[in-house]
């Protein structure tokens, strides 16, 4: 069974990296569209009895995006693909887990059912917002984790005396784990949000007076929240704050507030596209882990040894 590697418009540059660390040529394909805005698909490569990968985070313009490859997974589908992989190294949606309130829906199921309904037969993704959303899709779901990477950059900054901040209550196992990974202390923000994308400081549990500091998250959108907790945790002493997150969402207004916040850097992943350069923003890249998934994938081998 042949692989083939599909790129959709969301992350060209990530798919051309994959495909390096593969060893292969991303399979030719024709993804425009019409004059109304009408997305149109061709695969021009044959991919009958091939076992094929979409990559296609479902970032901005998420809607435009998600759509896309739905589409393209109906073009392999209907040219005899054997299986089709989506690769989406962010979900779009995810934060819209559950009921939080009354009368509001529960958007990141509706879009593992139209996954599902498309044709694809297995999803790769990473950190998801919430680890249940797993449980959301009827297929098979690897979900792997950016930590290697993040922790490999922090490894070798060789930081004194570290401490790794969860920004909120729900990030702290994914914080601890990083700090035992790290051989550092944990801390926690506790913070409450008004309204969304905006969060107040309460409080922080833990000492970081005269520490290096690293705020530990899955993504940073508007940077407000983030923003906030490193300039709360620079006030109570902390000689350096960082921040690491796996997916740079970095909507709105959120790269200026960055520049201008206590913030010495923010460590994100490739797994969302963005300008180069951006300023206090370090972009690593996760080519080689999603390579290596797929590997083991087509493989049907274990994907054990990418978790650290």
């Amino acid at each position: 069974m042949k692989l083939k590697l599909i790129a959709g418009n969301a992350n060209p540059v990530l798919a051309q990296q994959i495909s390096q660390n593969l060893g292969i040529e991303l399979s030719e394909a024709k993804i425009g569209r019409f004059s109304d805005g009408e997305i149109q698909v061709k695969i021009i490569d044959s991919v009958r009895g091939a076992d094929c990968y979409i990559l296609q985070p479902t970032c901005a313009p998420v809607n435009e995006n998600i759509m896309e490859l739905l589409v393209i997974a109906d073009a392999l589908k209907r040219a005899s693909a054997r299986r089709i992989t989506a690769v989406i190294p962010y979900y779009g949606y995810a934060r819209q887990d559950r009921k939080a309130e009354p009368r509001v829906p529960i958007t990141s199921k509706l879009i593992a059912n139209l996954i599902t309904a498309s044709g694809i037969n297995r999803v790769l993704t990473m950190d998801l917002h919430a680890r249940q959303i797993q449980g959301f899709f009827d297929i098979p779901v690897d979900h792997l984790y950016a930590r290697p990477v993040l922790f490999q950059y922090f490894k070798d900054l060789k930081l004194d005396n570290p401490i790794v901040v969860s920004p909120d209550a729900g990030g702290v196992e994914r914080a601890r784990a990083f700090a035992k990974l790290l051989n550092a202390d944990l801390a926690i923000v506790d913070k409450r949000r008004p309204k969304p994308n905006e969060a107040a400081i309460m409080n922080i549990i833990g000492d970081v007076k005269g520490r290096n500091a690293i705020i530990l998250d899955d993504m940073i959108d508007t940077g407000g929240t983030l923003t906030k907790v490193a300039n709360a945790i620079k006030d109570a002493g902390a000689v350096t704050v960082y921040a690491a997150a796996s997916h740079g969402v970095l909507s709105g207004e959120a790269i200026e507030k960055i520049k201008n916040s206590a913030l010495q850097e923010v460590v994100i992943t490739d797994s969302i596209v963005h300008e180069k350069n951006l300023p206090k923003i370090k972009v690593l890249s996760i080519a080689s882990l999603l390579a290596e998934a797929i590997k083991k994938i087509y493989n049907d081998e274990s994907l054990n040894t990418l978790f650290v």
